[in-house]
């Protein structure tokens, strides 16, 4: 079955995509292409998905480079495939061509990074608490790291989950207006005393206050489309053992 890629115009020439849930091995509720090495699905069905993956960005399986994501603000600077144990961390950047920065997701935000002019890539996962902490700034400094610069990065917001489908308590809300008081306005009222979250406007707040101006989200909710996306929110309202996790790769 052929694979469902979701790319941006924006990261144009570079190889990259937003990987959906079709064209994969996986049955049950993780049919089609789970991805994700910590679901329980069969370990020979998710490296078939993630071999596919590779052939759709010409590399070999062992140039995909992820990291064993912990929803922290963690960076891990690659020039080489990754050997042995993933280092613990949410994002990945590198100068070096040929490998492929790969980030796993259910409803958190993939976020794909590039600066082709100074040959500098990256990748990071960004739920509300690797957001709030820090991870999209993070990202950025290390791709300046490495010769990139702000003005320079194009950075898109895969599939997510959005504000319609994000109840949250007002305790979560707290937490957000405690940091800034401004940060209010990513919160819509919901049913009682719940609010509504909207995780892709505050993604792309912390990127243009990272000075990344050029940014934005694909527009895809993960919740409302299982068809083509795992949703982790959606598998606990079904009361359904596990979830699979979608990809996103980008290239130099």
């Amino acid at each position: 079955m052929t694979l469902d890629i979701i790319t941006s115009d924006a990261l144009s020439p570079l190889t990259h995509g937003f990987f959906t849930r079709k064209g994969g091995a996986s049955s049950g509720v993780y049919a089609g292409l789970n991805c994700g090495t910590g679901s329980k699905d069969q370990a020979e069905l998710v490296q078939i998905n993630r071999d596919r993956v590779a052939q759709a960005m010409g590399v070999g399986k062992d140039q995909l480079c992820g990291v064993y994501q912990v929803h922290s603000p963690d960076v891990v600077v690659l020039d080489s495939p990754i050997e042995g144990d993933k280092p613990h961390a949410d994002a990945v950047v590198t100068a070096t061509p040929g490998l492929a920065l790969t980030i796993l997701t259910a409803d958190c935000q993939p976020i794909l990074f590039a600066d082709p002019s100074a040959g500098v890539i990256g990748a990071a996962h960004a739920g509300w608490k690797g957001a709030i902490t820090g991870v999209i700034d993070a990202t950025v400094a290390a791709m300046v790291k490495l010769g990139a610069t702000p003005e320079g990065i194009t950075a898109v917001i895969g599939p997510t989950i959005s504000r319609d489908a994000y109840e949250v308590g007002p305790e979560f809300q707290d937490t957000f207006i405690a940091q800034d008081p401004g940060h209010d306005r990513f919160f819509t009222p919901g049913k009682g005393d719940r609010v509504q979250f909207d995780l892709p406007a505050f993604g792309l707040h912390c990127l243009n206050a990272a000075g990344v101006d050029r940014a934005h989200w694909v527009g895809h909710c993960t919740y409302s489309d299982p068809e083509r996306f795992y949703s982790y929110r959606r598998s606990c309202h079904r009361e359904e053992p596990d979830y699979g996790r979608l990809i996103s790769a980008i290239r130099l």
